[in-house]
């Protein structure tokens, strides 16, 4: 047998041998890849792209994307390739490589090795078998915390320390228990019902009572109170260990109150006996009318029924936006068509590549029924796509969006019907769902500390219940000396309560208020924005951004008599060529086309600029070379102080330049030599739907007023065409903060809506709302400083008035239920003492209440289109 098992070991060894597997490891041979992005300095010229990528995929297994815009290279190479090689061959063509953090991060996942990396991770140091025990101990109490619905409110990551930076010490007893929503199971509700009807039926109808009923009652009660009301049960031990309080744990003392009772009945009292038959009144309002022996199994068994149903239909109609997004995340180890080019044929090739290995610029195939892995762009093809959780662009009555060529597409989104080829701008982290989950995780974050104060007051509740139910118990024992009817009513008291209604009053509200503005491209700091948007009585517009698009046009240019207006053009050009502000990209475009078409003679195509500066108001200064000719004829540059700048009032011009600045578009004069030259009017488009959007808002009674960098004339012009009611006018981009706080101190709550370049100004505001920040998303989901409270996705004005809707019908709804929720309690309490109430009547108003602020918070679901 020896000789046998040794034999077939060399011929495995053999086998192996034969097969490679014996041979030393060598990078890649895992078959795993890793993925590095760098940063590029020195890439001065496009054409270096192509040889550049060339050479490095000449590195074993290596391909690579390079994006001379952003100077970013996106590299995929075999698992232990270090990021040194890589470098090598981008220092050949003299451009230096800086890995990002990202690959910095994922290489801290390695072991540095003087030549190649390690393709093994190192070892963990072996721990003692006390220390992996208590570890191990350590990790199950929190798994186990975390599934008792443990919720502290101090901080958003429990931390037992005293908070720092003047935050209030952590004080155990403001722990709140919830009922975990893992132990609310179908198999316990299904249990609880197969045994709770017949206690119910047995105990409320007299004419099916055989005898011995109550025994099989008592019998059948055991596994409802116990197993099935065990989450129950749970929270409340639990806040009992922790000095805690547990939301339902009023519910838990009556369920086992009752039981008890009624066990004790059937053993002292004439109850027990066989025979004995029970004479109860209608189901609700006859507590005063209990028998002086009473059993309570109904109450205990219904209690828990109606809990459980109540809590499983509330979990079930809870659907939350994380849970969604994750739906429609895609495998990264899903594969996806990629085409490229043969650098050696020209042939495109196709091939199939894990999601994690596509990079910004390859090009993909989308087939129909599949879902888009990325952000990008169609390059080719047409069809319909069904959009994602996240809406930016309203869909059609069926719920799809057309694309074609030069339509952009989202992550998560699904391709309808045929195949669409798509350009990667995003991927991973970088996509805008991603972006969206992190946003919406951090608000989840912030809301558990920001809504504990309804919590806190339905913490309250519990004890004050009890203390109730002992008062309730001994006044009617001691006015009636009837046993069952005092505990009638104190069971009444405890069935009645309802806490997690009050708990709810706020929190879910604003949860699925901030979460319905996320589905539809409107970003919320936290849920006290909400609040805040309520308040807001005054809008301002950034008119640049905001009401008009971005993109801008020379429309006219007029030069002072004598001047040449190609001249007054190309100087212009010249100051703000280094500008990447939208009326600069504007003047330098139009400078170019008229270069192109040769048009103004003997001016130069070039004009040389030195010691160029912007001052705090937005003028552009410099020193730039005129052509002089002299008495013969001939040109000599001169240096002359040359100027761009944006009239605020009638008064600083004259003559035809004053009306050519303030009878068109965005004026920008010219200025050299001392003396104003011409100016250059811009025209931008007035976004679609602005008008339309600015009537709403007057409708739902906010004042709208418009801030602009122009003239008076310019600028109420503009206004007028929209119906906007005021204009703050002639204001630079550094007073326009000071400007929005003036309206503020003046007594209005103000809402300031611009993009990132007035971003100042959105600090200032009661709410700073910023429009078409999809770009500004993966910085604000890293909670940099925007000084937005609100960042919207989409590029619509009409986002603001269903904004400003969705906010006002949030708060309504919270302020309802809160009222709702302290009324009820109120009144149930009272009825309950008054011996108005059953206990099990008792147990029906409560999970009716908490399903009347489900249902009302829900409510805010339905997105209003204002």
């Amino acid at each position: 047998m020896a000789d046998e098992v040794a034999r077939a070991i060399s011929q495995a060894k053999a086998a192996a041998a034969e097969a490679g597997f014996d041979a030393p490891w060598t990078p890649g041979d895992s078959g795993r890849k890793i993925s590095f992005s760098f940063e590029l300095s020195g890439l001065d010229d496009a054409p270096e792209i192509a040889p550049m990528e060339r050479a490095l995929e000449e590195l074993p297994g290596v391909r690579a994307r390079i994006v001379y815009r952003s100077s970013m290279a996106w590299v995929t190479a075999p698992e232990g390739t270090t990021p040194h090689r890589v470098v090598e061959v981008f220092g050949r063509f003299g451009v230096e490589a800086v890995l990002t953090d990202g690959s910095l991060r994922r290489q801290s996942l390695y072991r540095d090795d003087p030549g190649e990396q390690s393709p093994r991770r190192p070892r963990p140091p072996q721990r003692g078998k006390q220390e992996r025990r208590r570890a191990e101990s350590d990790r199950r109490a929190l798994e186990r915390a975390r599934a008792a619905g443990f919720f502290r409110p101090d901080a958003a990551w429990p931390t037992p320390e005293a908070g720092s930076q003047g935050a209030e010490p952590y004080r155990r007893d403001r722990d709140v228990l919830y009922t975990a929503r893992d132990l609310i199971t179908t198999p316990r509700l299904i249990v609880a019902l197969l045994f709770t009807v017949p206690v119910v039926v047995l105990s409320y109808f007299t004419g099916v009572q055989f005898s011995g009923w109550q025994w099989l009652c008592a019998l059948m009660s055991v596994p409802v109170v116990t197993w099935c009301a065990w989450p129950f049960h749970r929270a409340l031990a639990g806040g009992v260990r922790r000095g805690a309080v547990a939301l339902d744990g009023a519910s838990s003392i009556a369920i086992l109150g009752a039981f008890a009772w009624s066990v004790g009945t059937l053993v002292f009292t004439p109850a027990g006996h066989l025979g004995w038959q029970g004479t109860p009144d209608v189901f609700a309002l006859t507590a005063q009318r209990f028998n002086e022996v009473e059993l309570f199994f109904d109450v205990a068994c219904g209690t828990t029924l109606l809990l459980l149903g109540g809590r499983k239909l509330s979990i079930q109609a809870r659907s939350s936006l994380l849970d969604d997004l994750a739906a429609q995340r895609v495998d990264p180890q899903s594969q996806v068509m990629l085409v490229s080019h043969n650098r050696a044929t020209g042939q495109p090739v196709t091939e199939e590549v894990p999601v994690s290995e596509i990079n910004v610029g390859d090009d993909i195939l989308v087939q129909p029924g599949q879902r888009i892995p990325v952000d990008g762009v169609v390059i080719g093809g047409s069809s319909e796509v069904r959009p994602g959780v996240v809406e930016t662009v309203l869909p059609s009555s069926d719920g799809v969006v057309p694309v074609a060529v030069d339509s952009p597409v989202r992550a998560g989104a699904i391709n309808l019907h045929h195949r669409i080829k798509i350009r990667v701008q995003r991927t991973g982290h970088r996509t805008r769902i991603a972006g969206v989950e992190r946003w919406v995780s951090g608000v989840n974050a912030v809301q558990n500390t920001a809504v504990m104060l309804s919590t806190r007051s339905a913490r309250l509740l519990i004890p004050a219940a009890l203390s109730v139910a002992v008062a309730s118990f001994a006044v009617w024992m001691l006015g009636t000396g009837n046993p069952a009817l005092a505990f009638g009513t104190a069971l009444a008291v405890l069935a009645c309560v309802a806490p997690a209604a009050l708990a709810l009053s706020s929190a879910l509200a604003l949860r699925l208020g901030v979460e319905t503005a996320a589905r539809h491209g409107m970003l919320l700091r936290e849920g006290a924005v909400m609040r805040r948007l309520q308040g807001v009585d005054t809008v301002i517009f950034n008119r640049v951004g905001a009401l008009s698009h971005s993109a801008m046009t020379v429309e006219t240019v007029t030069a002072d008599a004598g001047e040449n207006p190609e001249l007054v053009l190309r100087v212009a050009a010249a100051l703000c060529l280094e500008s990447e502000h939208t009326a600069s990209r504007a003047i330098v475009h139009a400078a170019r086309q008229a270069r192109d078409h040769d048009a103004g003679g003997d001016i130069p195509h070039w004009i040389d600029v030195n010691h160029a500066h912007i001052d705090e108001d937005g003028t552009f200064h410099a020193q730039i070379e005129l052509p002089v000719r002299d008495e013969s004829g001939a040109y000599h540059g001169r240096q002359v102080s040359a100027s761009l700048w944006r009239p605020h009032d009638l008064s600083e011009l004259g003559g035809r330049l004053a009306d050519a600045a303030f009878s068109g578009g965005t004026p920008l004069v010219v200025r050299w030599a001392g003396r104003d030259r011409g100016v250059i009017s811009l025209h931008d488009t007035v976004r679609e739907d602005a008008a339309e959007a600015v009537g709403r808002l007057e409708s739902m009674g906010l004042e709208t007023m418009m801030l602009t960098r122009d003239a008076y004339p310019v600028g109420r012009r503009f206004a007028r065409r929209l119906g906007i009611s005021r204009v703050l006018a002639g204001i630079s981009a550094a007073r326009k903060p000071y400007a929005v706080r003036g309206v503020h101190i003046r007594g209005a709550r103000v809402a300031m809506v611009g993009d990132s370049s007035v971003s100042d100004c959105l600090k200032v505001a009661d709410v700073g709302i910023l429009i078409n920040g999809e770009g500004q998303l993966d910085r604000a989901s890293r909670s940099e400083s925007t000084g937005a409270d609100v960042v919207l996705l989409r590029r619509d004005v009409s986002a603001i008035p269903q904004l400003m809707a969705l906010a006002r019908k949030v708060c309504t709804v919270v302020d309802r239920n809160i009222l709702f929720a302290w009324s009820y309690n109120a009144v149930a309490v009272v009825a309950s003492v008054a011996g108005l109430l059953h206990p099990m009547a008792a147990t029906v108003l409560m999970l009716a209440a908490s399903l009347v602020i489900e249902g009302a918070s829900n409510s805010v679901r339905k997105y209003p289109a204002a």
